[in-house]
């Protein structure tokens, strides 16, 4: 038949028309339009940080006294639901309560974890991690993996390994969900003098693999560096990636690389006080945000002590057994309201690792060291870690972390430190941390006994029947 060409040039149109319309679909559809530029711009950030890896940040909220700890908030599953968590580098094992059901749990249930048949097997190789000492931590590969860890200060959870989704902003705009792995735990128990946290868990932020960090960076996701910034006044951040490490200003020193410790062990360090030497050298320090307070060997802490009692002669300041906040305090000729009216007759605490000439210094002035109590009295935030069973360890607690950014450089076995202001949280746009508990929790370390007793802390095996989750 034959087509007019008026037409045939009509359809011709006709047929541009609708192919113009088509590609002007797939553009709408798969291309940004002008209200959603700036999220292309992000997501072209992301792929282009993937290959640097990005850093997630969190609020930080909590004080040394009287809470004795700093927690952040952190979603887990799918729908997210929210736990608060006790930041604590010395340990590995991320845990939350578990209603599975759960002994010893201090949140209702509708706040604890519910497990929804995502326990990993015994042959997972997370699982292996927690027992030091045997390769096949189970009779049957298939059972499923359960774990017991012990903290220094006596307390411990048991529960099972399982696996879920951990919704997170990074730093970049951009958002993952990756599955991670951590312990649901059933069975809590604090025998210790204080109470058990009123927090949901703990944040296990150690050099192991089952370490929140370690695992990020297995998936690509972020580096393994861990930046801590906790304030005076209760606030500060937490980050896990290397984008919040200054570029400069920075004190480093070396990881200790003979230890078989999954702690973040340095040293040997010498002790100063008033920047002179004390005779005390040849120190460990570990760094520990699960700590509340520094702790010396006993050597190291009498010779503080002596030294601080010596400076305080004839000083408006004298020894009193009244206040049991902690071991030694001190009263005034009336309550004391804050540090600034004491902190005059105390002088700063040295760290010098390294050489005597370019040693690196961890300066511990005395609003680093010292608490006031309700009674309004002054104490000593630097306890006797013999007497609690460290033997000769030393540990730098949340005390000795105020107003200074510690970096966790597992990347280059190292790590960090510089004053800071930790009242700021980093330009990132986040939830705040949250109102903190009025429910105090003076903890001793978060350390895992592994470390002081030379046995393994976390033990796979089937401890109870009713622990199948």
């Amino acid at each position: 038949m034959n087509m007019n060409p008026k037409q045939e040039t009509r359809n011709l149109h006709f047929f541009f028309l609708v192919f113009v319309f088509y590609v002007f679909v797939l553009c709408t559809r798969f291309q940004p339009s002008d209200a959603t530029t700036k999220d292309s711009s992000a997501g072209q950030v992301k792929l282009q940080n993937r290959r640097l890896g990005s850093s997630v940040v969190f609020p930080v909220s909590g004080n040394v006294y009287p809470l004795g700890y700093y927690y952040v908030l952190l979603n887990i599953g799918n729908p997210p639901k929210l736990f608060d968590l006790d930041i604590d580098t010395g340990s590995d094992l991320t845990w939350v309560q578990c209603d599975a059901p759960c002994n010893g749990c201090t949140k209702p249930r509708a706040k604890q974890y519910k497990p929804n048949h995502n326990t990993l097997p015994c042959s997972h190789l997370l699982c292996s991690d927690l027992d030091l000492t045997q390769n096949r931590p189970c009779d049957d590969p298939e059972d499923q993996c359960d774990y017991e860890i012990g903290y220094s200060d006596h307390a411990s959870s048991i529960g099972a390994l399982v696996t879920d989704e951990f919704p997170l902003k990074l730093a970049n705009g951009s958002t993952m969900n990756p599955h991670l792995t951590f312990g649901c735990g059933y069975d809590q128990q604090n025998p210790g003098p204080h109470p058990p946290p009123p927090t949901a868990g703990i944040l296990g932020l150690g050099r192991g693999k089952v370490g929140i960090s370690t695992q990020l960076k297995s998936l690509g996701i972020t580096k393994n560096v861990i930046v801590h910034c906790l304030s005076h006044t209760g606030k500060g951040f937490l980050s896990i990636g290397d984008e919040l490490v200054p570029s400069s200003g920075v004190t480093w020193t070396s990881l200790a690389t003979n230890s078989a410790s999954k702690n973040y062990m340095t040293g040997p360090a010498e002790l100063l006080f008033s920047d002179k030497t004390t005779g005390v050298k040849g120190i460990n320090v570990v760094f520990d945000s699960g700590s509340s307070y520094t702790y010396f060997n006993a050597e190291a802490y009498q010779t503080i002590l002596d030294l601080i009692r010596k400076d305080l002669n004839g000083k408006p300041l004298t020894d009193t057994k009244d206040d049991k906040s902690l071991p030694v305090c001190w009263k005034g000729k009336k309550p004391l309201k804050s540090l600034d009216e004491v902190k005059k007759y105390f002088k700063t605490i040295t760290l010098r690792f390294g050489n005597q000439k370019n040693g690196q210094l961890f300066q511990v002035p005395p609003e680093s060291y010292l608490i006031i109590t309700e009674k309004g009295n002054v104490c000593l935030g630097i306890l006797n870690g013999t007497e609690v069973g460290l033997d000769s360890y030393n540990i730098i607690g949340d005390i000795s972390f105020q107003g200074i950014m510690v970096i966790y450089d597992n990347e280059k076995q190292r790590i960090g430190w510089i004053s800071s202001d930790c009242d700021k949280l980093p330009n990132v746009n986040h939830d705040d941390g949250g109102d903190l508990s009025e429910e105090a929790y003076p903890r001793g370390f978060g350390l895992i006994k592994e470390l002081f007793s030379g046995s393994d802390s976390s033990k796979n095996k089937n401890l109870v029947s009713d622990g199948e989750l």
